[in-house]
């Protein structure tokens, strides 16, 4: 097994202090946003091995992967995935909220990426929408109270949610609400706020942040984003979609599909090895309103906040309909008995909190370990461990 180097992610919407708190060091006054762990070409995670005839040398575990797929993921996951990682794990530390954002489905994807080469839009291009042909269904685990948008309400909530907030403005978008039929009266709604004139858009994005504010309580989100946002008609989608609260433990599973954004929080994410992301608001980047309007799945959702189920070897496990990743947590108590987790399939382990080991290696709080497929990883002492692996 090897101990990983991670990179730390400097975007603007990271919190200035939660990864430094939790990896024990003096913040740097930058935000910290995300620390990836796996084997993306982003941001790969760097091991030090030594070879047979060689000295130790840090490596990209891209590059270590690439030289033997077959050791380090087991053919399994090989032969279900191909010769590369399929999940990247994530610290995500929001400060300020994330772009509201869907993600398509495996299918879409390849379309997708297939016809931007075929149009050459160069790979790094601000308004190149599809970095790779993979889907990235998402799952977030909460480490501290953690809160975001999750799926669409009933269009009659959405409504009543415009109404309370007595803005002139959106009335037009609930009566439209109230008079169509779910599918109809969501897209219809969606399409309008995305192609509303902007300067028209920007006074009820700033009327909308007043009445947030004087309202306060379950509204106080919008008026945040609206400050981090100004003018932004993500704020008003915003009111389309459920606002989920996530205690410490409890996570969230996005779908294809499915429109969805973080507003603050620490929480481990994990995901399928995807870059593609299509931007709905809250952002100053690019938005493919047509290209969005073909992947959002305009149906209700309930957001369904899952908890873990426990194993009667203590593993807890988040439960997903994806292979592409698993993610389960062990909460090691003083005295128990070491749990060993050898697997034929390719694993990251990440310490939150305590001391544990994973065989002779002692962890702190944001210490990880690649276990290649097959090799022994046996886990003991105490703390709280994440363990991603994949189906295979």
């Amino acid at each position: 097994m090897d101990r990983l180097s991670n990179t730390v992610r400097p975007y603007a919407w990271g919190s200035t202090t939660a990864i430094p708190n939790l990896l024990g060091v003096a913040p740097t006054g930058e935000p910290q946003a995300e620390m990836w762990m796996g084997a993306h070409p982003g941001a790969p995670s760097r091991i030090t091995r030594t070879g047979t005839d060689t000295a130790p040398a840090e490596q990209a575990l891209t590059d270590v992967i690439a030289a033997d797929p077959a050791r380090e993921l087991g053919r399994p996951a090989v032969e279900k995935f191909g010769p590369r990682l399929p999940f990247l794990l994530k610290l995500l530390a929001a400060g300020a909220p994330l772009s509201l954002q869907v993600h398509p489905d495996l299918a879409q994807a390849q379309e997708g990426y297939a016809d931007e080469e075929r149009r050459s839009v160069p790979i790094d291009a601000p308004h190149r929408v599809y970095k790779d042909a993979n889907h990235k269904p998402e799952l977030i685990c909460a480490l501290t109270p953690f809160d975001g948008l999750c799926g669409f309400r009933r269009p009659v909530e959405a409504a009543e949610a415009m109404e309370a907030l007595g803005v002139d403005s959106l009335k037009p978008y609930a009566d439209l609400l109230r008079a169509h039929p779910e599918e109809a009266a969501l897209r219809e709604v969606l399409t309008a706020i995305l192609t509303a004139d902007p300067a028209q858009m920007a006074e009820t994005v700033t009327a909308v942040a007043a009445a947030a504010e004087r309202i306060g309580g379950s509204y106080a989100p919008y008026a945040r984003a609206a400050h981090h946002f100004p003018g932004d008609a993500g704020v008003v989608a915003a009111l389309l979609l459920n606002y989920v609260q996530l205690q410490p433990g409890e996570a969230l599973f996005l779908d294809a599909g499915v429109p969805h954004a973080y507003f603050g929080g620490l929480g481990v994410e994990i995901m399928a090895n995807s870059d593609n992301v299509l931007r709905c608001g809250l952002t100053p980047k690019h938005i493919d309103v047509p290209e969005l309007l073909r992947i959002v799945r305009f149906e209700a959702t309930d957001p369904g906040i899952l908890r873990p189920e426990a194993s009667p070897s203590g593993e807890e496990l988040y439960e997903t309909p994806v292979d592409e990743f698993r993610l389960s947590r062990f909460d090691l108590s003083p005295g128990a008995a070491p749990v060993d987790l050898a697997a034929a399939t390719p694993q990251i382990l990440l310490c939150t909190a305590g001391a544990p080991k994973v065989g002779e290696l002692g962890l702190v709080p944001g210490d990880s370990v690649f276990v290649p497929a097959g090799e022994k990883a046996e886990v003991s002492g105490t703390g709280t461990l994440f363990r991603a692996t994949v189906v295979a």
